[in-house]
């Protein structure tokens, strides 16, 4: 099992949303690097910190779990998704997707609270200029985490 970071906009997609739904597919990326971590790297049983960006706080919310592995993702395929991919076809998909299930809230662990603690001096998240929305998580970073959460 390894453990992840899929950053979503609370706007578009929140915590509350995927606790709603119980089970829901992770679209719509379009980085490469982030596509490539999705496809080749991500499998069920891995465990995700769901954390929301572009908002006024900013930080992990909570944790879900792969429950689906990498398949492509719809809305490539789809003319009016606005992640509509006109060089992808069904036989040759460029983009790919993951299901996570909710598993449970966090209080809300702030970015500028990780960049503080020294556990996660390392992590992809905190270092400047990494905009990402998938990323690796190590064992001791999730921990570090989890006991910023209190738990």
């Amino acid at each position: 099992m390894r453990y992840w970071l899929f950053k979503t906009e609370p706007d578009t997609f929140s915590i509350d949303t995927l606790k709603q739904q119980k089970v829901s597919c992770w679209e719509g990326v379009r980085n490469y690097q982030a596509r490539n971590m999705l496809r080749d790297e991500v499998n069920v049983g891995d465990e995700v910190l769901i954390y929301h960006s572009s908002c006024k706080q900013v930080g992990v919310v909570g944790i879900a779990k792969v429950v689906r592995a990498s398949y492509p993702d719809h809305t490539q395929f789809e003319p009016e998704s606005g992640y509509f991919d006109p060089k992808a076809t069904p036989e040759t998909p460029r983009w790919f997707m993951v299901d996570v299930e909710y598993q449970r809230h966090l209080p809300l662990i702030a970015l500028a609270d990780m960049k503080q603690n020294p556990a996660l001096a390392q992590m992809p998240l905190v270092k400047k200029g990494n905009r990402l929305s998938v990323m690796p998580v190590t064992a001791a970073q999730w921990q570090a985490i989890v006991t910023m959460a209190g738990e």
